[in-house]
């Protein structure tokens, strides 16, 4: 029998639903301390993609990929974030019709600022995720 067709049982629905509250716990959280340092929740993604990125990935085809937005919707957010003085385009050393996407000091220091206390709320809700994975077996 495949693990798809075992009946879910009662505890599994309880797992799964406990599971989204926790992972929708940590988005409010991180949303609400993006909001406070002036930026948004997928403008906060978009400059943690680019700092994740390796060197010279960091495209708006990237963002669109690692924030699951249609092209043209990363491009729009990259103007906007380029437009706050937190991003910059640079052409790449290989390819110049390539653009790469650069953070400027401003973005690094916001982005050090967020990182650090979600890292510190990540590290808290440790024991809880481990708990709740180890549910699905």
């Amino acid at each position: 029998m495949s693990r798809q067709s075992i009946p879910l049982q009662d505890s599994d629905y309880v797992a799964l639903a406990d599971f989204r509250a926790a992972l929708r716990g940590f988005l409010a959280f991180s949303e609400a301390r993006a909001g406070e340092v002036g930026l948004s929740p997928r403008q906060h993604q978009a400059l943690l993609a680019i700092r994740g990125a390796a060197a010279g990935q960091a495209t708006i085809g990237y963002i669109a990929e690692r924030l699951i937005l249609k092209p043209h919707t990363a491009s729009e957010l990259v103007k906007r974030l380029e437009a706050l003085g937190l991003i910059l385009r640079r052409s790449a050393e290989k390819d110049r019709r390539k653009t790469i996407l650069v953070l400027t000091g401003r973005a690094e220091g916001l982005l050090l600022q967020l990182s650090t206390i979600h890292r510190e709320e990540i590290r808290r809700l440790k024991p809880l995720l481990i708990e709740l994975l180890g549910r699905f077996g």
